[in-house]
């Protein structure tokens, strides 16, 4: 009973703010209006998803750049922590490990604000690089501001700030391996590769799989914060993803009921994702993020 009352807190401020704001989708059913309310507003039905199914330029544009965010951080971000954590765990000296691990921890912490103008104080047009490349009459080169450079902008900073904290859970699944699988492995003649593939990998398999499904839930959010910091003097077609398409149309534009329907259907897609994805990991013989 005493285990009981010490979840009550934690369980009442997950209802508060988790569960009781998923009530305010109602407004994507109606003609939504601030000064009016929820309970006055004018019910209009399914006439904000019109622009979701009649396809709206701006909206396929936003859909578009966010499937191809999505797509680069799943295959090229995704996969970086666990080479990384490899790495780290290869390491004999343990005093070097922790000092690499605290180097590698530290963007973490830093806010988007912070990495956003740090990337633009090395890269942006008077940034270091062009200072150097002029010094050296190499001319300048437009990393900033370069819609055609937007996306690989985005994914170099997502890794710099991210990757190293993605390593925590890696590195603990794999203190957890026993060592008598690799000794035993190395008797066998197994090369360091091979031990790799036949025991460290086999041992991360579950973990990953869970990261992955979680992974794909979130699949339409690539990064709000760190877009719209970027976003101001760029072509929308190119910057615009379903985050800031919301924000766009409904904080800015006031169009509150299209951008509560653009992202109520973003959260069904991510939960039809994370079940269809648990499905597969259960046929695959994995837990998933729930047994069966």
């Amino acid at each position: 009973m005493a285990l009981f009352w010490f979840a009550v807190p934690g369980t009442a401020l997950l209802l508060l703010f988790q569960y009781v704001p998923l009530l305010g989708n109602v407004i994507a059913f109606q003609d939504y209006q601030p000064f009016t309310g929820i309970m006055h507003s004018r019910w209009s039905g399914f006439d904000n998803f019109k622009i979701i199914f009649n396809g709206d330029p701006a909206f396929l544009h936003a859909l578009v750049n966010t499937l191809e965010l999505t797509v680069i951080q799943v295959v090229f971000v995704f996969p970086l922590p666990i080479l990384l954590a490899l790495l780290l765990n290869s390491l004999v000296s343990e005093r070097v490990k922790r000092a690499i691990q605290n180097v590698l921890y530290l963007p973490h912490f830093l806010s988007w604000v912070v990495v956003v103008a740090i990337f633009q104080q090395m890269l942006g047009s008077g940034g270091l690089l062009n200072v150097f490349l002029q010094a050296h009459s190499m001319g300048t080169w437009n990393i900033i501001g370069n819609p055609e450079l937007f996306k690989t902008l985005l994914t170099s900073q997502v890794i710099w700030k991210d990757t190293g904290w993605a390593t925590i859970l890696f590195l603990a699944a794999l203190s957890r391996v026993d060592t008598d699988l690799y000794e035993a492995a190395a008797v066998d003649g197994a090369s360091r590769l091979r031990q790799t593939w036949h025991v460290t990998l086999p041992a991360l398999r579950g973990l990953v799989i869970l990261l992955l499904i979680l992974r794909l839930g979130d699949a339409l959010s690539v990064g709000f914060e760190q877009i719209v910091l970027q976003q101001t003097g760029m072509d929308k077609n190119t910057t615009e993803v379903l985050d800031t398409y919301v924000y766009n149309n409904g904080l800015v534009a006031g169009q509150w009921g299209v951008s509560a329907a653009v992202g109520l259907i973003k959260g069904l897609v991510g939960v039809v994702l994370v079940l269809g994805a648990n499905k597969i990991a259960h046929l695959l013989g994995e837990e998933g993020i729930y047994r069966k």
